[in-house]
């Protein structure tokens, strides 16, 4: 018999340091919430997470969110933020395609890359950036990107669609199919 679950999604923020993850999966523990997925990362200096979590339908939602305010202020976190989304099945969100940009840094190539994207169907599934070099004149900017293709379209035309962003962006792209899921 399935029990009746919430769903919730937990961003977490805040300097750097170990002990952040322990602190916070010990609340999620103590409420009887499990850690569905979760991303990850360390951003400049600052540590950044998602959380998708499945809770109890009697979860004691003021409680919990009264202790992970007292872990933002006992660690201390910059933000924390916990919000009730209504339970989805997991939509398949298998990439096909790994992306690589690279090119000197400016605004606007993420969104050039994301607006190509958008336009012709193409889901972003991952996405990480980083500045490398910050030598005045010398940052290159390199962004990965795995994405899901639309039956309407293969990898060739991918490759014509980012060739035109890439001219625009002055970057270099290139675009491989992905092998499997890594994890």
């Amino acid at each position: 018999m399935l029990t009746a679950m919430r769903s919730f999604v937990l961003a977490v923020t805040g300097r750097d340091r170990p002990g952040i993850v322990s602190a916070v999966t010990e609340v999620l523990l103590d409420h009887d919430l499990n850690l569905e997925d979760a991303e990850m990362a360390i951003l400049r200096g600052h540590f950044a997470v998602m959380l998708m979590l499945d809770a109890p339908v009697a979860l004691d939602e003021r409680a919990l969110r009264a202790d992970l305010e007292r872990v933002r202020q006992a660690v201390p976190l910059e933000t924390v933020s916990l919000t009730e989304v209504p339970a989805l099945a997991a939509p398949s969100t298998d990439a096909s395609h790994a992306i690589s940009v690279y090119g000197a840094d400016h605004p606007g190539i993420v969104h050039g890359v994301a607006d190509a994207l958008a336009a012709a169907g193409v889901n972003v599934v991952g996405l990480s950036t980083r500045v490398v070099g910050e030598e005045a004149g010398t940052s290159l900017y390199v962004m990965l990107l795995e994405v899901a293709l639309p039956p309407t379209l293969d990898e060739a035309g991918l490759e014509e669609l980012l060739a035109g962003v890439a001219e625009e962006q002055g970057v270099d792209v290139s675009v491989r199919p992905v092998d499997g899921d890594v994890l």
